[in-house]
């Protein structure tokens, strides 16, 4: 287990998650990561962050009731000016929904989408830095954003954030790699036709466990489902899975253990 600091501006560094029954999503992340809850920033509203070992994980917020948005896990790259990086948003295709704002003491926020619609944040760290624990159940380790094509995305991604992209040389495989200070920290993949039509291009949030299948099968007793069953996977044994709400996340067993 790691202890995260301060991120390099491009680097995810925090997940969060707006849901419809905020207790009954805390129930089903506790009994499945051992998450527990604390106040967070309330500026869009209630929002608890998780915790593990007294350590910020994730977070999750309460949804208006007469907003009906697509329940999903959000990353966060980090940015050392978020107006800024707002402003190259906008000007390389993006559209920024939500922000620049300030979460109180924590740090400055922008909710935007890229240009295929994909949705992602940015976090201006002030008090909070972002995740604060790694390399164990229940935190996250990887972010891949599933889009139909790695070209244009790519390149915002690029002029926004700085990322280098290292592609996958495969005639067969539309992916790439972002990378920071040469570091890998997501992938890009393109799905062309076979990306799902009914969420359109998005992020995937990846989740460390202790093990894969027997956590496949608690997030069913739990009322959730699992979408892929467990399998060998580019980083350990993996499985996608969505909560009770319908968020959408893999979990995985990394071969780093």
């Amino acid at each position: 287990m790691t202890e995260a600091t301060r991120h390099t501006p491009g680097t995810p560094c925090w997940v969060s998650l707006m849901v419809h029954g905020l207790d009954a999503t805390q129930d089903f992340y506790a009994a499945l990561f051992g998450w527990e809850f604390c106040p967070g920033p309330m500026q869009l509203g209630p929002y608890v962050r998780a915790m593990l070992g007294g350590k910020e994980v994730a977070g999750i917020g309460r949804l208006p009731a007469d907003r009906h948005l697509p329940v999903a896990w959000t990353p966060y790259l980090a940015s050392d000016d978020a107006d800024v990086t707002a402003e190259a948003i906008r000007s390389c295709g993006g559209t920024v929904g939500v922000g620049p704002l300030d979460a109180a003491d924590a740090g400055r926020l922008v909710i935007a989408s890229d240009p295929a619609g994909a949705v992602f944040g940015v976090w201006q760290a002030a008090a909070h830095l972002g995740t604060a624990v790694h390399g164990t159940h229940g935190t996250p380790v990887w972010n891949e954003l599933l889009t139909w094509e790695t070209s244009t995305v790519g390149k915002f991604y690029q002029a926004v954030f700085g990322h280098d992209t290292q592609v996958t040389d495969s005639a067969d495989l539309d992916r790439l790699t972002l990378l920071v200070e040469d570091r890998p920290v997501a992938t890009v993949h393109g799905m062309g036709q076979a990306l799902p039509r009914g969420r359109g291009p998005h992020w995937m949030t990846c989740f460390e466990v202790e093990d894969t299948d027997t956590a496949a099968h608690r997030v069913v007793e739990l009322g959730g489902q699992v979408i892929e069953p467990p399998r060998p996977g580019p980083g350990g044994r993996e499985a996608t899975v969505c909560d009770p709400e319908g968020a959408v996340f893999t979990i995985v067993r990394s071969d780093a253990r």
